[in-house]
């Protein structure tokens, strides 16, 4: 079953107000290496992607860097702050916005959606809005690329652990599971924690 984190979550804008954005758990500078090497099994090197729970933005800046049409969100203005100055001394174009993936003000098609982080700090009550959401962004056949804490992960603080049968019973109105690996979340702790990077297609 799905391991519920102790404690409550950050309050995110707070965070990122307080503490340095390269200090913080999930601070990867580079493209998700899981990431890279979906888009190119997918042969995926063009289009509009949204980043969702963009964070610290640095993977809708390399994204945009390879040749997409990037909008990034997240809940928090002040990360949101952040990954515009990080974009703007990078010289890359992206399109950033504060939302809220429960309650979305986004609007526009997306072809396709990376997730690092921002399903697995969702209450299990939220999921089905997330589901629905998420697969409104989509065209039939859009894909999205989501990463989360494994089940292998020891139980501890942080995000919800999943296996692939979890993961695929709760997309599975909007979504298919195509690929579910085990794999690590890059970031700054030691040693990394156990993930799974998942690739769903919209039905």
């Amino acid at each position: 079953m799905t391991t519920s984190p102790p404690g409550r979550f950050p309050d995110w804008d707070s965070l990122y107000q307080a503490r340095p954005t390269d200090s913080m758990p999930w601070y990867y500078a580079d493209l998700d290496p899981d990431l890279a090497a979906a888009l190119h099994a997918h042969v995926l090197t063009r289009g509009h992607f949204l980043d969702l729970g963009t964070g610290p933005g640095t993977q809708a800046i390399e994204l945009a860097a390879r040749g997409f049409d990037v909008t990034a969100s997240d809940i928090s203005a002040a990360a949101i702050s952040r990954a515009m100055q990080t974009a703007a001394a990078r010289g890359v174009d992206v399109n950033f916005v504060q939302d809220d993936v429960l309650a979305p003000r986004l609007g526009g098609r997306f072809d396709a959606v990376f997730d690092r982080g921002c399903f697995h700090v969702m209450d299990p009550a939220d999921r089905p809005t997330y589901v629905a959401n998420v697969a409104a962004w989509l065209d039939p056949d859009g894909l999205l690329f989501l990463k989360t804490f494994s089940a292998q992960q020891p139980d501890g603080p942080g995000p919800y652990r999943f296996t692939a049968d979890e993961l695929r019973a709760t997309f599975a109105t909007h979504f298919e599971l195509l690929s579910c690996d085990e794999t690590v979340y890059q970031g700054t702790l030691d040693p990394l924690p156990r993930a799974l990077f998942s690739v769903l297609r919209r039905r």
